[in-house]
């Protein structure tokens, strides 16, 4: 296999060399990922110039370090960094995220993100996320991951698989648990704070989910307890039942255009 390998917590983060080193075991990785931390960065991509240099990682390999978001990496890499006609990319995999990726948070994650652009692609892609622990172990979260990836091989190219690996400190995983996302949003706030100077700054940060009832069996609850989570992630943003809806309802009336005369 050919993978691309890539995260959102920066091209030197312990995280990536985590994963690195496991899927070796697959095939040829390739790594091109952000220069810095892009967390939050959502699928943004940049529309300035933007530079990439070869780095090496931990003394244990090369990768492209690219002054831009997660999707730049992923476009950048599978458009002009590599003979992709030579040698195509056969999986992209996105992480391992210094915190979990669950509910709507899957739409601001840039880690999330660069799997969508595989995807986007034509190519299998996989999101893996950690929960936040202490200490945060990426070798045994990679360990786990490898696990579920190995499970799930070969994957068909389509939705992007969303993984999502509990509290190791808290024990083994009790298993896996395929959910949907959830989507009640958590309660969010903003932290205040003033600088030496005196000037405000907000800090933003999240707590428990607003309504646990409405996702009783989403990603969030299964996380929580202790389980694994994986969700397939859908690349298309259309509301078929609302389309249908709409179209009905304009079927059933003039054109504005057409009353206006």
């Amino acid at each position: 296999m050919h993978i691309l390998l890539t995260n959102d917590d920066g091209i030197y983060a312990p995280g990536l060399s985590a994963m690195y080193q496991r899927l070796t075991a697959l095939g040829r990785v390739t790594v091109a990922a952000p220069s810095d931390i892009r967390s939050g960065a959502g699928h943004s991509i940049t529309l300035k110039p933007i530079t990439c240099e070869t780095v090496e990682i931990m003394g244990h390999f090369t990768g492209f370090s690219v002054d831009g978001t997660p999707g730049d990496c992923v476009k950048l890499a599978l458009h002009k960094l590599l003979d992709t006609a030579r040698t195509p990319v056969d999986l992209v995999v996105s992480g391992i995220n210094h915190g979990s990726n669950l509910g709507i948070h899957v739409f601001y994650s840039g880690t999330v993100a660069a799997a969508v652009e595989g995807a986007f692609n034509g190519i299998p892609s996989i999101a893996i996320s950690g929960a936040l622990d202490e200490p945060m172990d990426m070798e045994a979260i990679a360990d786990r991951a490898m696990e579920v990836i190995r499970t799930l091989l070969p994957l068909a190219s389509g939705p992007v698989i969303n993984i999502n690996i509990p509290k190791l400190s808290r024990g083994a995983p009790k298993g896996i648990r395929v959910a949907p996302h959830a989507t009640s949003g958590y309660r969010e706030r903003y932290l205040d704070s003033k600088t030496p100077s005196g000037q405000m700054t907000y800090q933003f940060s999240d707590d428990v989910p607003r309504d646990p009832d409405i996702d009783s069996e989403s990603d969030v609850r299964y996380l929580s307890e202790g389980y694994i989570t994986i969700s397939a992630l859908s690349i298309h943003r259309n509301d078929l039942r609302r389309n249908r809806q709409l179209r009905l309802r304009l079927d059933g009336q003039a054109h504005p255009a057409q009353a206006a005369t």
